[in-house]
Order: C-alpha cells, then structure tokens, then sequence
C-alpha cells in the first residue's frame, strides 16, 4: 500500500465561489468551477475549468472530482453542460451521465463572459 492509498479523498461543493473543491487529508488538492443558469424546473449547470495543483497531480483527483461533481449535480437536479476541456474529454470516456448532459449553446458561453 503507498501513501496514496491511505489518504483521505473528499469532494465537496463550495457554492459560495460556484465550485467543486477536492482535499486531500483536508489540503485543498484542485477545484472545478461552475456556473448556474435557469429556472429550477430547467436548471442547468456549465463546467468551464478543473484545475488539480501541481502537487497532487497524477493521482486521479481530477476524475474523482468530476465524478463527484457531476454525481451531485445531477441528483440535484442540474443537466450538465460541458465546456471546459477536461470536463468535456472526461465525458466524452465516461458515458454514465449521457442523458444528463446538454450541448454547449451560444447562451451558454455568453453566459460565461
């Protein structure tokens, strides 16, 4: 067993700065930011950037984290949008939340501005 595996991993949401964060023994290991967009009958949720620091990288943090992210963000009740680069490649390898995505629009990226 290496360090890695005796580690505590958490995922937590942090809506105060509209984002996911990963800790690693409670050291914040990276973040995946979000933007909220619609009505609560048709909400949607646009990842735009994932970041693990450099520190922890190489430890599968960054697909811990989107998985969490998008678990949660799911069961309530969010469909996902994807436009930042790994958030899109992870989904496009993970299939498990296909019928909970939608394409990125104009509205979308604007809304990023």
């Amino acid at each position: 067993m290496n360090d890695q595996d005796q580690q505590v991993v958490t995922v937590r949401d942090n809506p105060d700065k509209s984002r996911f964060d990963v800790l690693v023994d409670g050291v914040e290991a990276g973040f995946s930011m979000y933007k909220d967009l619609g009505t609560t009958s048709a909400r949607q949720r646009i990842f735009y950037h994932t970041v693990v620091f450099d520190a922890f990288e190489g430890h599968g943090l960054a697909s811990t984290l989107t998985r969490a992210a998008l678990s949660t963000s799911v069961q309530a009740g969010y469909r996902i949008v994807a436009v930042g680069p790994y958030v899109k490649k992870w989904l496009s390898l993970h299939h498990e939340f296909d019928d909970a995505t939608e394409p990125v629009s104009p509205e979308h990226l604007r809304a990023l501005r």
